[in-house]
């Protein structure tokens, strides 16, 4: 009898410490998954709070165009749609390349709420600045919020690298392919085509200039690329001025980043209605002439984004 009643006894002291095991075990997971929900819901609140800054920040001078404005107005409405499609594909493929350690589904998700704060800035700073008001047609609203949402979203998916500066190796990976890079000359091309193509002034200047200015114009562009990217791509001992680095950066990088700046900017130039009914050659001097700020973005492209 003795005997049982302490091994009743031993077993009742161990129920009873592996109850309490548990409900400490159970609370430290509570306390774990309290703290990382906090994490996470700062995390994402910090994440939001850069996409508004990087969105104003991005699209402020566009905001105050009157280009824009009216674009947003009377632009055909086909056109519109277009871009904003490959708006929506620029957002996402940046989402992926400032991924991280993400996962897909996140990055995809990123992409859908930097495009839904680029509208919702794009709305509120609209109205702030009386451009939209109540008696304008809902068409003429749309138009507007839709155009001026381009460079909102865009600056938001940077932002957050921009504010924070944080690279992961998966995300240098990612970056460091020469599609992505091309894709990222691509990107500060159009974004600083963006910016200047909707004044009349580009389409002035190719009337003012001469085939010559022109030509001497793609040169002076060609050098400034292979300024930047030569300073880019460099390695460590590898002589700058080396016939072989110079014609490496130079056929793979300048030749081919200029052409789609200046294809980006014709593609801008159309879209904006600027190159309709003009002739054939003032279309390429529009071009060249919007190519010059699109190359500049496009070379400093890896500096910047």
């Amino acid at each position: 009898m003795g005997n049982q009643k302490k091994q009743h006894l031993h077993e009742s002291f161990f129920v009873e410490k592996t109850n309490q095991s548990d409900m400490v075990n159970k609370s430290n997971n509570r306390h774990k998954h309290h703290t990382e929900q906090q994490t996470s819901d700062h995390n994402f609140a910090k994440d939001l709070a850069y996409d508004f800054g990087g969105a104003i920040l991005f699209s402020f001078p566009l905001l105050m165009t009157m280009e824009m404005w009216w674009l947003g107005f009377y632009m055909d409405r086909l056109r519109l749609a277009l871009f904003l499609f490959w708006a929506l594909v620029i957002v996402l493929a940046l989402s992926y390349l400032e991924g991280g350690e993400e996962t897909f589904k996140i990055e995809v998700l990123d992409a859908l709420v930097a495009c839904a704060t680029g509208y919702t800035v794009a709305t509120v700073m609209l109205f702030l600045l009386g451009i939209i008001k109540p008696g304008m047609s809902l068409d003429e609203i749309i138009g507007k919020i839709a155009l001026h949402a381009i460079p909102c979203s865009i600056g938001a998916i940077l932002a957050r690298r921009q504010l924070e500066a944080e690279e992961t190796k998966k995300e240098a990976r990612r970056r460091e392919g020469y599609h992505a890079k091309l894709f990222l000359m691509g990107v500060g091309a159009i974004f600083l085509a963006f910016q200047l193509a909707p004044t009349e002034e580009i389409i002035l200047i190719g009337y003012m200039m001469t085939e010559v200015h022109a030509a001497l114009l793609v040169l002076v562009s060609l050098c400034m690329m292979q300024a930047f990217l030569a300073s880019i791509e460099r390695r460590p001992k590898v002589p700058i001025f080396s016939a072989g680095f110079f014609w490496n950066v130079f056929l793979r990088y300048t030749i081919v980043g200029y052409a789609v700046a200046l294809l980006l900017s014709f593609y801008v130039l159309w879209t904006f209605g600027r190159v309709d009914g003009i002739a054939a050659l003032d279309i390429v001097k529009a071009s060249v002439v919007l190519g010059f700020p699109a190359a500049l973005g496009a070379a400093t492209a890896r500096l910047i984004l």
